[in-house]
């Protein structure tokens, strides 16, 4: 029987992430969509990494993240919001200074969440 019809294997799943605090499932997430809008906003460590600048996926995952970062902090602690909350400017940051014309303050991704970037 294959993982995917196995219903042991669901089991097992489930019981693995009920053992997850939520505060690493939503850093974990925070993580990985700083990784992606990194990428796409050009910040690749690799010598090609200006071909993988997309912008317009880039705005969609920084607004993704500033909202998952502003509707969570509440509840995740002051030291891991900090953090997602710096990494999060960084990325605005590195998206504005990316576009050949750059938003209105107030404007750029995830901005409605966390107020203007500048």
């Amino acid at each position: 029987m294959n993982a995917s019809t196995d219903p042991l294997d669901a089991t097992g799943a489930t019981r693995d992430i009920a053992d997850v605090a939520a505060v690493e499932v939503i850093t974990t997430s925070a993580v990985h969509l700083m990784s992606a809008a990194a990428v796409k906003c050009g910040l690749a460590a690799e010598d090609d990494a200006s071909e993988h600048l997309d912008l317009d996926e880039a705005r969609k995952l920084i607004t993704a993240l500033a909202a998952l970062v502003t509707a969570s902090a509440p509840d995740i602690g002051n030291q891991h919001a900090r953090s997602l909350r710096d990494g999060l400017r960084s990325l605005q940051l590195a998206f504005r200074e990316a576009s050949v014309v750059p938003d209105a303050p107030g404007e750029g991704p995830g901005e409605s969440y966390t107020g203007s970037v500048v």
